[in-house]
């Protein structure tokens, strides 16, 4: 079964963990490493022959335009991740419109294709942003990967579907939740921080229940970041985000190489294609 694999692209200090600790108004001083580590996940799936969706931020696109038309040059869709890693449910519903315009059109200059999928900065679509899904459909998206169905102190909406489904009556969208996995009697996502820390064998268990038991596909998401374990220390960011940030950076780059080469991967949008079908 194909499952999704997808890329959030974002420079290291534009994540969540940081986001009290490094003011916006710093970013274009400190050092820009997305580059290079995105190149370095580019040649980790040239190696392996996998194709994945690479969700990115509109502030990297405006500064990288080279590296988003490499990521199209080598096959992988480019998606919209929003404009600066603003949470949604920060968002008026206007407020969210425009940061999908403006990402959108910079994403789409700088790739020379549509965008036509998104994902929300740390799957912040939840119960507090019930139109969100709606303008999404206004503006045309085929569809969204911005849920995932757990309890988490950042992110989550535990009561969500688990696979992909139509959330506004009368529109062709599908969301395609985040696959989750059970971790020592909690939920838990299948990827990112989670896939770093632990084992790889619950991330694996995971993708082969989600394809053998529920008959769906995984849909599986990491940071380059997460490939990058030089990048500089936020020595004054609270313990807890300095102790996911950082760990285990230097075995990322082994664990996706594995991960990749034991099932079957593409992007996003061949996967939400296959959902359609099944949904019709």
């Amino acid at each position: 079964m194909l499952n999704a694999l997808s890329v959030d692209v974002e420079e290291w200090f534009q994540v969540g963990a940081f986001e009290n600790t490094i003011a916006r108004a710093d970013w274009d001083s400190l050092e820009s490493r997305v580059a290079d580590n995105t190149a370095a996940v580019l040649d980790l799936f040239a190696e392996t022959g996998a194709r994945a969706t690479f969700f990115t931020l509109g502030w990297v696109a405006a500064r990288n335009g080279a590296l988003i038309r490499r990521i199209v040059d080598a096959g992988h869709e480019i998606a919209s991740h929003g404009w600066d890693h603003a949470r949604v449910f920060t968002f008026t519903p206007d407020a969210f419109r425009d940061d999908l315009a403006r990402a959108r059109a910079v994403l789409e200059d700088a790739a020379g294709v549509a965008v036509t999928g998104y994902r929300a900065p740390s799957f912040s679509i939840d119960t507090r942003t019930p139109w969100a899904h709606p303008v999404l459909a206004e503006a045309g998206y085929a569809y969204s990967s911005s849920v995932a169905p757990i309890r988490h102190d950042h992110y989550g909406w535990a009561d969500a579907p688990r696979s992909a489904y139509r959330p506004v009556p009368g529109s062709d969208l599908i969301e395609l939740p985040v696959t989750t996995m059970p971790v020592l009697g909690k939920t838990v996502t299948a990827g990112g921080g989670f896939f770093r820390l632990l084992p790889q064998h619950f991330t694996d268990r995971a993708i082969r229940h989600a394809n053998a038991t529920e008959r769906r596909p995984a849909i599986f998401y990491f940071h380059p970041w997460e490939v990058d374990p030089g990048q500089p220390r936020v020595a004054d960011a609270p313990f807890k985000s300095r102790l996911r940030h950082y760990s285990r950076l230097g075995a990322m780059a082994g664990k996706l190489r594995k991960l990749v080469r034991r099932h079957q991967w593409g992007r996003v949008d061949r996967v939400v294609a296959e959902q359609a079908e099944a949904l019709a």
